[in-house]
This record gives structure tokens, C-alpha cells and sequence, in this order.
């Protein structure tokens, strides 16, 4: 559905460290993309779709655009309970922030098995699976 999606953090080696340790634990890659960014995908061999991540503000951004004035909800889909809960580990050892255990959510019959955290900029952060 997306080619990409970025934003921007405050603290660039903060978020390299976080996004690093949860994208090796749900089986996706960060990507060197330029000095003051990274990209966040399935392999240097297949980056699209991606995430970008960086400090720079892009030139088609507007003017009043402020870092996490407005925090996101960024979910990662993953295949397995233990995908969800190796990212809620990872997380938590590199900066992030406990937002929500990794347990069932939403009613029953959805299947969900998810897990929050707060990335270094306030940003919550899901992994989860269906099944």
C-alpha cells in the first residue's frame, strides 16, 4: 500500500540504536541513507518500502513542521508471538520505553497479539501478528 513513509527525531544515534535493535528482532534492516538519515526495510537489496528516519526536514515539508509535536503510531506486522516479544525486548534494552506488554489485544475473535513501546521521541511503536 506504501512506497514510503518518514519522519523526523531529535537525536539521530538515539534512534539509529533503537531502530537498529527492533528492526534486527522482527527480521527487517536499517539502511545507511545519508549522514543525517537511515531507512528502515526489508534489505539493502530490497528497499522499497521504507521507512525514513532523519533529522533533516525535507524541502516539500512545510515551514511549521515541529519533531513529534504530534507523536505517531507506527504498528510493524510480524509472523509470530516470539517476533513480538524479541522486538518488545530489543526495544526496551535500547532506549525505548514500555508503552504496553506484549498480550492479546482488541476483542477475541481478531487474533491479536501485539506490543507497545515509546521510540526515544515519544513516537509509539507496535509490533504484532494475527493468527
Amino acid at each position: 500500500m506504501f512506497d514510503h513513509v518518514g519522519f523526523r527525531v531529535r537525536d539521530l544515534a538515539a534512534s539509529r540504536r533503537f531502530y537498529d535493535a527492533v528492526a534486527s528482532a522482527i527480521g527487517l534492516s536499517t539502511i545507511d541513507n545519508s549522514p543525517t538519515s537511515f531507512l528502515l526495510g526489508k534489505s539493502a537489496s530490497e528497499p522499497i518500502p521504507f521507512l525514513w528516519i532523519g533529522t533533516d526536514q525535507p524541502s516539500f515539508w512545510s515551514g511549521g513542521h515541529v519533531t513529534s509535536a504530534s507523536p505517531l503510531h507506527l504498528a510493524f506486522s510480524v509472523d509470530n508471538h516470539a517476533k513480538v516479544n524479541a522486538f518488545h525486548k530489543a526495544a526496551l534494552e535500547n532506549g525505548g520505553i514500555d508503552n504496553g506488554m506484549p498480550g492479546p489485544r482488541g476483542p477475541a475473535e481478531m487474533g491479536y497479539y501485539g506490543a507497545y513501546v515509546l521510540d526515544p521521541d515519544g513516537n509509539n511503536i507496535e509490533a504484532g501478528c494475527r493468527n
